[in-house]
């Protein structure tokens, strides 16, 4: 078990001193990759949604973080900007085609291209890439019990558990409701048994 109060649990450096409210009327801001000599940037129209942090081991965390922070955007309200040709494709066999910067590591977003995917037409962000605050805040955790899969050990999972809910995102080992019930009905209207 951690020997500290759950306060001192680090989930990621975005939330770790309490999750600050977005703004319902953002615009859009730019995502920039950690590279001092020409970043890439990422440019996002509007606000995102279903924005939450992740234990899975696939999503690009910060050093030290125990979870990444994601979010979804429109494909169509994304565009890459600057040094796009640094980008690459980090798993060209996952669901998610995770976009990286070939010089820092850092993922810029994650594309589904599978057309019969219940996601597809979204795309994954990490919203604490842009320097302009505005983007919806976390909501969630998603996945939690997957930091075990990187190191964590399981007795510490009561007390990161009840951190995530110190700070308002209702741990679940899965993704959230809403987004389970986006899968289901997805897969609901493609055997035939749910009509539109």
């Amino acid at each position: 078990m951690f020997g500290f109060g759950k306060s001192k649990i680090k989930i990621h450096p975005e939330v770790d001193g309490g999750v600050k409210k977005g703004s319902a009327n953002f615009a859009g801001g730019t995502l920039t990759c950690k590279c001092t000599d020409k970043p890439v940037t990422v440019h996002i129209k509007g606000n995102c949604a279903y924005n939450h942090v992740c234990g899975c081991t696939k999503c690009w965390k910060p050093e030290g973080a125990l979870f990444s922070q994601v979010a979804v955007v429109g494909r169509d309200n994304l565009t890459v900007g600057d040094n796009g040709d640094k980008l690459s494709i980090v798993d060209a066999s996952a669901p998610i085609q995770r976009h990286a910067c070939s010089g820092c590591g850092t993922h810029m977003y994650g594309r589904i291209e599978n057309t019969d995917h219940p996601f597809y037409g979204f795309d994954f962000i990490h919203t604490e890439l842009s320097n302009t605050d505005g983007f919806e805040e976390p909501r969630f955790a998603a996945f939690v019990s997957s930091i075990i899969e990187a190191g964590t050990k399981p007795d510490d999972m009561d007390g990161i558990r009840g951190r995530l809910k110190e700070l308002g995102l209702e741990p679940y080992d899965v993704l959230a409701p809403g987004l389970m019930d986006a899968i289901a009905t997805h897969a609901a209207k493609k055997s035939g048994v749910l009509k539109d």
